[in-house]
């Protein structure tokens, strides 16, 4: 009986040392402490290799609640400079295990967090006041240009979502929010690392453990080259300074986004340390939306910009050829209705239809179409015309490398039978010729647009990211999707928007240095109508494809095309002549007055 009393002794006692892990875990924890490391964040660099955003060291002001004891609250507060009420607050919600899940007193919690060297130097020189608090170093981003917010994105802490969607997060981690930030966070948040640190009995930190045999570094994120100028970007944020609206210019060949802008706009920085929720407050509650980023989640219609991509359907399904007339005596009118256009010569062939902008031609164009009895019957008819749009990139998302874009709308044949009960003609149906009605797109379709007609009939999917460290870009970002209209319709095409430059309504663009081929649009809206410039330069082996969109700007020459011209110089050059710049100047300086109405 002894024997087998000792043998049982012998046998669990070898379970408990050896075998099970539960107490040598429970003794560690009373003795160790594993602290995390944590990463550098990737840096982002313009095309050019400038850095556009980088890290510099942050703190955080972490508590162990357990350890807290005798605490000079009002020396505290003074020190973090915060009120007693918000020290209160902060550490009532810490101990609230419904808004921090896993809540422990035996842990540390953030207390405050992305505090500058400033904003960290009173504390830190009285910390041995303060037991129970410590410091954790941080890094949060240096921002070297304040432009591109909306393509940047931001940075802040971790939801709840966050950390049940991805175990890498714990209460008080940061996570992209927006932008190149959240679409690459997973690149740019590198790995944690750990320092195993050895406590005393009264939970103090005493060192390494081991002289960190057991520590693990971190792994720092992976840089990213964007595609952007940022330049171009600074450039266009100027000019559309005290309006609303967007500018989005791609390098036809590759896709590459050289800037995307979007007005009113912020600083990046406003979204970055402490104060970062109660800027973003202050941002969300402004009327004119500074957060919406309307470069691809602003639908509008395109106007007389989608009169090109009219063009191209009606000459590939052959309803017209490039001698085709239709008459335009003040616009379009049939069967008592009519849509108005400006003063121009009547009839007109394609070409001057294109540099003129006129209303009545596309107008006849899509109603010979939808009526054309190859097709059996208008929903047939507007079927194919839907299909043609939707190859060109619109009515669908293009996939850019950003959260958050819109698919814009372009109605199809379901949609009007639900309006109209299925009794419906190209008369009912007639604004879509202009790009009005229930068309809307994103002005990142709109430039896309300008893109694959200069590449004559193709289109790489726009993105922002060229380059990955130790990395590769998604191959879709690589590919060329060809839509389904011949080269030679395109050539039509380029012929009309350079015609438009040269004595159309893009004249303000035209420019002795390189050919610039152009298309203005006038989008009807309820106040001041929107003006839109599309267009691309050089005519041959084009560099840049841009998109102006500005809210209530009138006619597309007024706003639209002067400033698309100046960017598209600034680009081609790398400069601004001094004519331009006193140009770019004054319309930095123009103030669209958005009334109630018209908003």
């Amino acid at each position: 009986m002894v024997l087998a009393v000792v043998l049982v002794y012998t046998v669990r006692l070898f379970s408990i040392q050896v075998i099970d892990r539960q107490y040598r875990d429970s003794a560690d924890n009373n003795a160790l402490y594993n602290r995390t490391v944590y990463p550098m964040r990737g840096v982002l660099y313009d095309r050019k290799g400038r850095m556009i955003v980088g890290n510099q060291p942050s703190y955080d002001v972490v508590v162990v609640m357990r350890n807290v004891k005798d605490l000079d609250t009002l020396a505290l507060c003074t020190a973090l400079d915060i009120t007693p009420e918000y020290f209160q607050e902060r550490m009532a919600d810490i101990r609230n295990r419904r808004k921090n899940p896993g809540y422990s007193p035996y842990t540390r919690q953030v207390f405050l967090s992305q505090l500058s060297i400033a904003e960290i130097s009173d504390f830190r020189e009285n910390l041995y006041m303060f037991s129970g608090f410590d410091i954790e170093n941080r890094s949060f981003r240096k921002y070297y240009y304040e432009a591109g917010a909306h393509l940047l994105g931001d940075i802040g802490e971790v939801s709840k979502s966050d950390i049940s969607n991805d175990d890498y997060y714990v209460q008080g981690d940061f996570i992209g929010k927006q932008g190149v930030e959240k679409y690459y966070e997973k690149i740019l948040r590198g790995e944690k690392g750990t320092e195993v640190m050895l406590k005393d009995a009264y939970g103090r930190i005493q060192g390494s453990y081991r002289n960190g045999e057991y520590d693990v570094a971190p792994v720092s994120g992976s840089n990213l080259k964007l595609s952007i100028d940022i330049d171009l970007q600074m450039l266009g944020e100027k000019l559309m300074q005290n309006k609303i609206g967007s500018i989005v210019a791609i390098e036809p060949s590759t896709g590459e986004i050289l800037c995307l802008v979007s007005s009113p706009s912020f600083g990046p920085s406003q979204l970055m340390g402490r104060h970062r929720g109660e800027n973003y407050q202050r941002l969300a509650a402004q009327n004119d939306k500074p957060l919406l980023n309307r470069t691809i989640q602003g639908t509008y219609p395109p106007g007389s910009t989608f009169k090109t991509a009219q063009a191209l359907t009606f000459l590939q399904e052959g309803i017209i050829n490039t001698e085709t007339l239709f008459p335009c005596t003040g616009g379009f009118v049939h069967a008592g209705l009519r849509v108005g256009c400006h003063s121009h010569s009547s009839p007109l062939k394609l070409i001057p239809a294109i540099a003129t902008s006129c209303n009545g031609y596309f107008c006849w164009g899509y109603y010979r179409m939808i009526g054309a009895d190859r097709y059996g019957t208008p929903q047939k008819a507007l079927t194919v015309w839907k299909d043609y749009m939707v190859d060109m990139g619109f009515g669908y998302t293009l996939g850019v490398d950003l959260p958050g874009e819109s698919r814009g709308m372009i109605p199809n044949s379901d949609y009007y039978d639900r309006h109209y009960n299925g009794h419906w003609t190209g008369l009912t149906t007639i604004s879509n010729s202009i790009g009005q009605g229930e068309v809307t797109l994103t002005p990142l379709q709109i430039a896309n647009l300008g893109a694959t007609i200069a590449n004559r009939g193709y289109y790489v999917k726009p993105h922002v990211v060229r380059e990955i460290e130790n990395g590769q870009i998604d191959s879709s970002y690589l590919e060329r999707h060809y839509v389904g209209v011949d080269r030679r319709n395109y050539e039509i095409v380029v012929q009309g928007m350079r015609q438009s430059v040269l004595d159309g309504t893009c004249r303000a663009a035209n420019t002795a240095a390189y050919q610039v081929c152009g298309k203005t649009g006038t989008a009807q809206n309820k106040g001041h109508d929107h003006s839109v410039f599309m267009g691309f330069a050089p005519m041959e082996n084009p560099q840049i494809a841009i998109a102006v969109y500005v809210e209530n700007g009138g006619f597309g020459a007024v706003y639209g095309v002067p400033i698309g011209a100046l960017m598209m110089e600034q680009y081609i050059t790398g400069t601004l002549s001094k004519e331009s710049s006193m140009k770019a100047e004054d319309f930095s300086m123009r103030k669209i007055n958005y009334g109630t109405e018209e908003r």
